[in-house]
């Protein structure tokens, strides 16, 4: 199936800005195993509206964005890779919406050896009085606002799956990094394909994310319409967040894959 890469050569020195010569992006035809490849559905929740938590909306601007993708793209991409026999992987993160599901439970009994090993590696630092200051000079603005924080804490206190992305009991869910190595250990899978949200932020850099799974020699893809991206005032209008966190993962993680592609070839091998 058709995939894309970047080529990030050749700079050229004699130019204003070398890096305007690179090759950028090039679409390629890769062969996928189903039975070593997965479908990651990272942090898919259902985050309420905007009326009952005005304030996390105010502080997550993507979120009617991952909305919209939920209901737009979820179903049909499900459908296919369900239907084509790929395994689907659920990461999750906040609540206890998830931890009773036997996809749950499942993986924590799969992974108990992998999380005392990952145990093994120290706590974390204690923090003196001087950081603790700089962590409440960062809350006041970087955290979403004082006056927002009610709707946030709420917002997390109910969280759960959408009804686009809810798992079928045949399919694991995992919490962490351990979780989601062992069910790739179990299964023999070294593919992992992204969606969720958002993609420069828990889908790199979360537990079970592409920065812990490549360490550990798992190639990550992602697919380009089932995810967004956190923004900022400079880089909304045009979703810049969204196309530098692809441009990242088919440098350095795996490749990025258009939707109607994956789903298109995976009608071809359902049965």
């Amino acid at each position: 199936m058709p995939a894309w890469l970047y080529r990030q050569f050749d700079a050229d020195p004699s130019r204003d800005v070398p890096a305007e010569a690179y090759g950028g992006w090039t679409r390629t035809d890769v062969d996928l195993d189903l039975g070593h490849t997965a479908l990651v559905v990272m942090h898919a929740w259902d985050t309420g509206t905007p009326d009952k938590f005005p304030g996390w909306y105010r502080h997550v601007e993507y979120l009617p964005r991952a909305n919209q993708i939920l209901k737009d793209v979820f179903p049909g991409l499900l459908a296919a890779a369900r239907g084509a026999g790929m395994r689907v992987i659920h990461v999750v993160s906040g609540g206890n919406y998830y931890k009773h599901l036997p996809g749950h439970v499942n993986a924590r009994r799969l992974a108990w050896w992998q999380q005392f090993l990952a145990s093994l590696g120290g706590g974390r630092v204690q923090h003196d009085a001087s950081r603790k200051k700089l962590d409440e000079v960062r809350a006041a603005y970087a955290g979403g606002g004082e006056h927002n924080q009610a709707d946030i804490k709420k917002g997390f206190e109910r969280l759960d799956f959408p009804p686009e992305a809810r798992p079928l009991d045949t399919e694991a869910i995992a919490e962490n990094t351990p979780q989601l190595l062992a069910l790739c250990k179990k299964h023999r899978v070294s593919h992992l394909i992204y969606s969720g949200f958002a993609i420069n932020w828990c889908l790199l850099l979360s537990p079970g994310g592409m920065a812990d799974m490549s360490r550990h020699g798992v190639m990550c893809s992602a697919i380009r319409q089932a995810t967004t991206a956190v923004e900022n005032k400079e880089t909304a209008r045009g979703e810049l967040g969204k196309e530098n966190a692809l441009w990242r993962v088919a440098l350095a993680f795996g490749f990025v894959f258009d939707l109607d592609d994956l789903v298109a070839a995976c009608k071809s091998t359902s049965t």
